[in-house]
């Protein structure tokens, strides 16, 4: 049992640890980990391993020393391809499952230990001292197996023998070979036997014979005695300077030069070596086997030998040394650089020698870059902006319209964009940093903007309030008073401050006067007269007096210069009896405001009678009630000073001490002064001394100002010179020019230095080599060299030298001046070297010969021929076969040489294209630009054809100078939209208070072939513009005159006094007589009044004051009051009348309340020259009164009521910005050089797009230009020629294509203009074309009875190896195969292997393989494997997925009359109905009772109908009885069947005769049987 258990646990080791040990040497131990482990994988104790079999845990080792470390280390290969992983048998297991995405693989590696001083192998345990051995494999994954996937079989092929029995074959290809693991191909070819209806005849031979040639030996020289076998042949051309080259022997040497060329060496020898190669000529019998040669022999047999060109191989020149690195700095992509070395060819290969080699090599270099320099960055720098442009902006209509120079508000600006290189220790710059501009395709990354919206401010004229009124005559400076002379003055303020325009006008005027007075006394308060004694006369009244000013303020009463008025003044208080008067009113307004020679200014009070007086006393005259008096007596002549204004601002010693100063508290350049001219004005006069004018009132003359800082101008340096051609130049050529260029950053300003006048600048190259001349000379052909006759005789034993040769030439390399030149030199500039031999014939003496060919006879026209003959000479005229034309031609023709040429159209012509005057220079910026244009006249082109008198294509140059037809053409101009004028201002919509005034446009031009569109319009086509307006309220009002004396009706003399009427006019306006509707009818003033004049002996009041004022807001509760006091007593009896009245404050009777209210927004207004821009939005502000009145501002002002709008607010009108595009690139280069197709493109890019109403961007943003159609010339190769044997049946042979120069239009060889063939210098360099092409490919033709291959199929279409339908490969793969094919089965163990090959290819796809299925056909179909893109192939599928091809019922129809159906299941055969079992299967079949009449039914078992198919195909899917047999004829059964049947009617009949005698017991018969479909009662055991 313990033995057994060992049989499951073994031990299991760890790796070695490192080597410890307190110091180093070959004290270290090394340690390692030891378990006991079951085989399931658990671990266990150690008593359950055998102690015998237990592995070491510590060993001795050297310990490595710290300063070993560095003298080894790993050297690791890379990882090796994956590899499918083998299993525990080392064999591949069969695939049992599908594979679903990949397979699990091995990678492996070489892991040394080596000395780091000298790559050299130690022992791994050296390095195992340090770090543990990298690993040598790692697992990976490979997609899932491929399969060779093959094509279909093609069809039979025609059998081998026309009689008896034969073979056919049929053949598929490779699609896809196999790959990681997949099953191989399987064989590509099927034969099989055929038979010919026809016997062979009898006594024909079973044999056929072929003669079979092998191919050609390698080129080998004689190796015989003699003149020939002792030498070689070989043509020195190292003379040159003689055109006789004579042909000299050398004797074989088996020394080998080495020869080496120089610039100044001497030429080596081009020789070429003429040699012989032999073949075989067997004769085969077509079972493949070997016959005598003379069942095959022909009259002219294959030749056996032939001369040959000796092959050299290529030589070349040893390696240049490596270019530099093309990679120099660090850049962020961590791309290796490369770099290059190049040999040049010595000596071209001849014969069959090696191909030349490569003749340039790239490798990678500083592939880290770690060392090198960062690379330099390149970002895109600009220009200072240019001015500002408004008039870009205009419409058509406006720009007629405006004075451009005036414009202001929102424009446009542009600037230019250059590109430089950032410097790596950039460091900050004061001044602008100035680098060297560089080609801007060095700039990745956006461009910025080069156009952007700008503003010029807009002059605003400066806004004055209205004169105040003449204030007081006053002295000039009320401190110092001087003489009687003073001023009257009024005065305006400054609402908003002008910009751009002129100073403000003059604020104050000043009128001259006398008696001025600067502070005044004035009585502040009166008492009521106090009588010294009774009641009435003479009395006293105090009153308050004060100091006041001009403005009506208190000032200290010294100011005054007059007496103050007395404290207390006289007064009398009327007696009973007296009349009693008003006091006088205030002095009118003066009708003046001075005094001239035909007007003076006056101004009167009045007052009126209170109280009559009694009989003895009178009242005064009705005149002495009013005062006149005159007013503003001094003459009418106003001063006031004018100043100019403010000079440019100017350097002020004085003020600049350190060049910077402060003002307005910000740092400017310098301080400078600004002086205006001051200038006493008279209104109306001019100019006056400037003591006419208060010297208080003088402006200032001079004012600080900041100097503008000098700006100078900025430019880049110059950027490098255009480079010089690197390569020389060809004779006569023009000597190429390179230029440079810088920009202009900042402009000068403020006068700061100018820019230079220089900003391109252009120098040719300095002088370039001129490319070298050199050029192939070639020598006479030799003689034509046969193969030696020694060699000749000993193969065929002929003795005539004639036949097949090859004659060879010098061809030499010179220089311009004829001398000899190393060949390498020619190699480069001359192209490949001549041909140096050529075939060659040395007449037999059979051979046919001719005479000369006779000049070509004359041409008579274009499209005829000349012809040129020759004729047979000698013993050749009475050969017969020298008289075969096809074989010998005697006569040739030529077409004649036609110079008539017709051009025609071809292609549609060009778009419009516009004449541009070109750019100066190579950059041009923004500055000054001008609109591009875009519409007018201009050319368009079209190519023109020029053909020859056969309809083909020649050079455009003899039709016409351009190739082109050009016609003029118009390009309509862009119609903007157009509105009409701004209509009058509409009347304000509030009649009183503010309001909004509009006008409009309406839409006159819609636009039209691209033009600005039009801005947003209204319903009715109408644009608006709305502003505040304000409609005077107080502009009509009532005019009251004073109240009439008061009227008494007086009877029979009574005295008049008592209540009476007074009355007074009531006009509308207070100036002039207006219609009184304007004025407020609700308000019209009382026009009569009651009013009581006193008795002699009443009390007389005095008039009443005002109404006390209300409390604001109104407050409903409060009263207002007014009083009066007396002015004569009454007598005794009688009393006063109330001194004081009051009424309640009633809203919107005596009392108001008052708020602000603001109008609507007007639209945004601009500048009267501005187009868009900074705008304003204004709104006026009201103050109403509660019952709806609007009142004057100034009564909310005085309340000081709370005003929480903004009456305006800045605003922006967007800019119609007009589309701006790029200059037009110049013109590409043509597309196509030659042909139908080639186009000159232009383009030019948005830089910016249209806003608003601009107008938008022109469609067209490249333009196209035909090119002129010239002929192109290319080599055209044939296809291969079939598989030809020379003078044999088969073997083997060659086949061959020509290469001949054909002229075409661009699209051949699709296009349907046919092509035609040229002399080959229009297509270039035959020799080197041919060297480039295969023009002769070695083939084989299968004698009769040969096993052979096929020739290669066609490469199959790309496909790539693919993941889950991604591609896993970048690369694709293309396959090809050759199948065998058995001609006679004797042979097969002959046949060679059937053979496929791959390559890469690009633009493959993946496919995807399932299997495809037929419709069953008597329980069979069909099964296929189908490619993604529809071929049926054969591999690819999953083999366990194939569907079946037979299919069988389960279980087996076994009962009696079932059969298998179509659908899988056991049916009953015709005539027999099915009855099912519970679980759907058949259980047995019943004969249909009735079944000709087709009405009986069945019901089944288990009441479920059979799946899937209907009646009628049920009907033909059973089975029926065959009456006939496969051969056609009646099968026995039914000869029995109807004998059988014929007697049973015989046997009915009898029965009918025995029973026609009707009997009772009829009826009572068997019960009749019920049908089985009423029989079943849905028992199962029925």
């Amino acid at each position: 049992h313990r033995a057994n258990i060992y049989s499951f646990i073994s031990h299991f080791t760890g790796q070695w640890g490192r080597c410890m040990g307190e110091e180093c040497g070959t004290d270290g131990v090394q340690s390692r980990m030891v378990w006991c482990i079951h085989s399931e994988g658990w671990t266990t104790h150690h008593s359950n391993c055998r102690h015998s079999d237990k592995p070491e845990t510590h060993r001795p080792c050297f310990k490595v020393c710290e300063w070993h470390q560095d003298l080894f280390e790993w050297e690791v290969s890379e990882w090796g391809l994956c590899v499918l992983a083998p299993f525990q048998s080392n064999e591949l297991k069969p695939r049992t499952v599908e594979c679903i995405t990949a397979q699990h693989g091995i990678q492996r590696r070489k892991v040394h230990c080596v000395r780091t001083s000298n790559r050299t192998a130690v022992t791994e345990r050296i390095c195992e001292f340090f770090s543990p051995r990298p690993a040598l494999e790692q697992a990976c994954l490979i997609p899932c197996p491929h399969d060779c996937i093959i094509s279909d079989f093609s069809s039979w092929s025609g059998c081998s023998r026309t009689c008896g029995m034969g073979l056919q074959h049929r053949t598929r290809h490779v699609l896809a070979a196999p790959m990681y693991g997949g099953a191989n191909c399987p064989n590509l070819t099927q034969t099989r036997t055929c038979a010919n209806l026809l016997p062979c005849p009898v006594g024909e031979s079973e044999h056929h014979y072929s003669l079979k040639v092998s191919p050609w030996s390698e080129c080998r020289q004689p190796q015989h005695k003699g003149l020939w076998m002792s030498g070689r042949t070989m043509l020195d051309f190292t003379t040159g300077d003689t055109e006789r080259n004579t042909m000299k022997r050398h004797i074989q040497s088996s020394q080998h030069h080495h020869h080496h060329l120089h610039h100044h060496h001497s030429l080596k020898s081009l020789d070429v070596e003429i040699g012989y190669q032999t073949r075989q000529v067997r004769c085969v019998r077509s079972d493949g086997k070997n016959a005598m040669l003379s069942l095959c022999t022909l009259d002219n047999g294959p030749g056996t030998f032939q001369s040959c060109i000796m092959p050299r191989d290529c030589e070349t020149s040893d390696w240049s040394v490596w270019s530099p690195c093309s990679k120099t700095c660090r850049a962020s992509d961590m791309s290796p650089g490369f770099r290059v070395r190049t040999r040049s060819i010595t000596q071209t290969p001849i014969g069959l020698g090696k191909e030349c080699a490569t003749l340039e090599e790239k490798e990678a270099c500083n592939i880290i870059g770690d060392l090198l320099p960062n690379c330099p960055r390149y970002v895109w720098k600009s220009t200072d902006w240019g001015e500002c442009q408004v008039a870009s902006l205009l419409s058509q209509q406006d720009r007629r319209l405006n004075n451009v120079s005036v414009l202001c508000g929102g424009g446009i600006q542009t600037r230019q964009l250059y590109c430089v290189q950032v410097p790596d220790n950039s460091t900050p710059h004061h001044r602008k940093e100035v680098s060297r501009p560089v080609n801007g395709h060095l700039c990745a990354g956006e461009l910025p903007s080069a156009v952007q919206p700008c503003s010029i401010p807009c002059p605003q004229l400066c806004l004055l309030s209205s004169w105040s009124s003449w204030g007081a005559c006053l002295h000039d400076n009320c401190m110092e008073t001087h003489g009687r002379k003073g001023y009257r003055q009024r005065r305006r303020e400054v609402l908003e401050e002008g910009y751009g325009t002129e100073s403000c006008a003059h604020l104050l005027e000043s009128m001259p006067c006398e008696d001025p007075a600067c502070f005044l006394w004035q009585v502040q308060f009166e008492g009521a007269c106090v009588t010294s004694e009774g009641n009435c006369g003479n009395g006293t009244r105090t009153q308050t007096v004060a100091c006041l000013n001009s403005k009506g303020q208190l000032v200290p009463e010294e100011l005054c210069e007059d007496e103050p008025p007395p404290k207390e003044v006289s007064c009398v208080m009327a007696c009973s009896g007296d009349c009693v008067l008003s006091s006088w009113s205030d002095w009118s307004s003066c009708s003046h405001s001075c005094s001239s020679k035909n007007s003076e200014g006056r101004q009167s009070r009045t007052r009126t009678i209170l109280g009559l007086p009694g009989e003895a006393k009178a009242c005064p005259a009705a005149t002495a009630l009013e005062e006149w008096r005159t007013c503003n007596d001094h003459p009418c002549i106003t001063f006031y000073w004018e100043a100019s204004p403010w000079g440019p601002c100017i350097e002020d010693s004085s003020m600049n001490l350190n060049g910077t100063g402060y003002w307005n508290g910000t740092a400017t350049c310098a301080v400078g002064v600004q002086i205006r001219k001051v200038v006493c004005m008279k209104m109306g006069i001019g100019p006056v001394i400037p003591k006419r004018c208060p010297e208080s009132a003088r402006p200032d003359t001079i004012q600080p100002c900041s100097l503008p800082c000098k700006k100078d101008c900025i430019v880049t340096l110059f950027s490098e010179w255009t480079a010089c051609p690197t390569t020389c130049l060809p004779v006569n050529s023009s000597v190429p020019a390179q230029s440079r260029y810088r920009i202009i950053i900042q402009r000068a300003a403020n006068g700061g230095q100018e820019c230079p006048d220089t900003l391109y600048e252009e120098r040719e190259c300095e002088a370039l080599l001129v490319c070298p001349i050199y050029r192939w000379k070639t020598h006479r052909w030799h003689p034509c060299t046969l193969v030696p006759d020694s060699v000749q005789q000993g193969m065929t034993g002929a003795s005539e030298s004639c036949g097949k040769g090859l004659e060879m030439r010098g061809v030499s390399c010179v220089d311009e001046y004829d001398e000899m030149a190393a060949v390498s030199e020619c190699l480069r500039w001359a192209g490949p070297m001549p041909s140096r031999f050529r075939s060659c014939w040395v007449p037999c003496r059979d051979d046919c010969t001719f005479s000369s060919w006779s000049k070509f006879s004359e041409c008579s026209g274009c499209g005829s021929r000349r012809t040129r003959k020759r004729t047979l000479t000698g013993r050749s005229r009475k050969q017969d076969r020298c008289q075969r034309e096809d074989l010998y031609p005697l006569v040739e023709s030529e077409p004649c040489p036609c110079e008539e040429f017709v051009s025609q159209p071809y292609g549609n012509w060009s778009s419009c294209i516009l004449s541009e005057t070109p750019a100066q220079g190579p950059l041009q910026g923004w500055r000054g630009r001008r609109e591009a244009r875009d519409c007018g006249q201009g050319l368009r082109y079209r190519a023109v054809v020029c053909l020859d008198h056969e309809a083909h294509l020649v050079s455009p140059d003899s039709c016409s100078e351009s190739g082109l037809v050009e016609e003029v053409c118009h390009i309509p101009c862009p119609l903007d939209c157009k509105l009409s004028d701004w209509s009058p201002w509409s009347a304000c919509s509030a009649s009183c208070g503010s309001g909004l005034k509009i006008r409009s446009k309406w839409l006159r031009e819609k636009p039209f072939n691209g033009g600005r569109p039009c801005p947003k319009l209204d319903l009715k086509n109408q644009v608006y513009e709305a502003v505040p307006c304000r409609s005077e309220c107080g502009q009509y009002e009532w005019v009251r005159d004073p109240w009439s004396v008061c009227t008494i009706n007086t009877v029979d003399e009574l005295p008049a006094c008592g209540e009476g009427v007074q009355s007074r006019k009531i006009r509308g306006d207070l100036v002039s007589s207006v219609n009184e509707t304007l004025c407020d009818l609700e308000e019209i003033p009382l026009q009569a009044q009651t009013c009581v004049l006193p008795c002699p002996n009443d009390c007389v009041m005095s008039q009443w004051s005002q109404w006390s004022t209300c409390s604001i807001p109104c407050n409903e509760s409060s009263v207002r009051m007014r009083t009066r006091h007396m002015l004569r007593p009454p007598v005794a009896d009688r009393v006063c009348p109330d001194s004081t009245q009051t009424e309640p404050c009633s809203l919107n009777s005596t009392c108001f309340n008052y708020h602000y209210n603001v109008s609507s927004w007007s639209t945004c207004q601009l500048s009267e020259h501005a187009i868009c821009g900074q705008g304003m939005r204004t709104r006026l502000l009201d103050c109403i009164r509660s019952d709806g009145k609007v009142v004057d501002l100034s009564v909310c002002e005085e309340l000081s009521l709370p005003q929480p709008w903004r009456l305006a607010m800045n605003c922006v009108v967007d800019c119609p910005f007009n589309c701006i595009l790029s200059d037009w690139a110049p013109w590409t280069e043509c597309s196509h050089t030659c042909g139908s197709k080639g186009v000159m493109i232009r383009s030019r890019s948005m830089l910016q797009q249209a806003h608003e109403e601009g107008r938008p961007c022109a469609s067209q943003l490249s333009q196209t230009k035909p090119c002129p159609i010239r002929p192109c010339y290319s080599w055209l190769l044939s296809d291969w020629s079939p598989c030809t044997v020379e003078g044999a049946e088969c073997g083997e042979g060659k086949r061959e294509r020509n290469l001949t120069c054909v002229v075409h239009w661009s699209d051949w060889p699709d296009n349907p203009h046919p092509s035609k063939t040229v002399e080959d210098e229009k297509c270039g360099d035959r020799v080197r074309k041919e060297s480039e092409q295969e023009l002769q490919q070695p083939c084989f033709v299968p004698c009769p009875g040969d096993c052979h291959l096929t020739e290669w199929s066609q490469w199959s279409s790309c496909q790539l190896t693919c993941l889950e339908g991604r591609s896993f490969e970048t690369v694709g793969r293309q396959a090809r195969s050759q199948a065998v094919v058995i001609q006679v089965l004797e042979n097969q163990d002959s046949c060679p292997h059937q053979v496929f090959e791959t390559r890469p290819c690009k633009g493959g796809k993946c496919h995807s393989y399932e299997w495809r299925t037929s419709a069953w056909n008597d329980n069979e179909r069909s099964v296929w494997c189908q490619r993604s893109d529809g071929v049926n192939v054969t591999g690819g599928c999953f083999p366990q997925n194939r569907p079946t091809t037979v299919r069988h019922c389960h279980p087996p129809c076994t009962k009696p009359f079932s059969h298998c159906k179509q659908s899988g299941v056991c049916g009953c055969e015709k005539g027999y109905t099915e009855v099912m079992t519970t679980h759907g299967f058949l259980d047995y079949c019943t004969k249909t009772p009735g079944a000709d009449n087709k009405k009986a039914d069945v019901k089944t078992s288990s009441g479920r109908l059979k799946p899937g198919t209907t009646q009628i195909q049920d009907f033909f899917g059973e089975w029926s009885l065959q009456p006939l047999g496969p051969d056609g004829r009646i099968k026995l059964w039914v000869y029995g069947l109807t004998a059988g049947g014929f007697i049973l009617i015989l046997f009915i009949i009898a029965v009918a005769f025995l029973f026609c005698k009707p009997s009772k017991q009829s009826k009572s018969a068997s019960p009749p049987q019920k049908p089985l479909t009423l029989a079943y009662d849905g028992d199962v055991d029925m």
